[in-house]
């Protein structure tokens, strides 16, 4: 379900969450729909000699799901992304259960713009992004 939140009603400190199991259909997909086909996220036999050990799912997949929340929760439908700043802290495997989360950390009335702390963590707390997007909500 795709909530449209008002921007008079958001307020700083809002906050809402997704969570996914990472599939290896979801891998396989992001790599055919992006081109993305590093064999560490594709070739198992090939991600055993990396320093992870066994595949792992492309990061950008990770910041697909903070952009769900953004569409979908808070702010929710009519809203334009209009920037993201990213880290990836530690990897997100195949079989992880993660959970993206935004909390409005400002609020600029003047141009309906919105500031939010991004981050995705997995099932065992392990923040794997940080970040910050700025949104506008029409």
């Amino acid at each position: 379900m795709v909530r449209d939140v008002a921007f008079a009603d958001i307020k700083v400190g809002d906050t809402a969450s997704m969570a996914k199991t990472v599939t290896e259909f979801d891998v396989y997909s992001f790599a055919g729909v992006t081109g993305d086909f590093n064999p560490v996220h594709i070739n198992a036999e090939f991600a055993k000699t990396t320093m992870f050990k066994e595949r792992i799912a492309h990061g950008m997949l990770s910041a697909g799901f903070i952009s769900a929340v953004l569409g979908t929760a808070l702010p929710g439908q009519n809203t334009i992304y209009l920037g993201q700043e990213l880290q990836f802290k530690a990897p997100v495997k195949i079989g992880d259960t993660v959970t993206a989360t935004v909390e409005v950390i400002e609020k600029i009335d003047a141009k309906n713009r919105l500031v939010l702390r991004t981050t995705v963590t997995n099932q065992d707390g392990v923040m794997v992004t940080d970040g910050k997007a700025t949104v506008m909500k029409k």
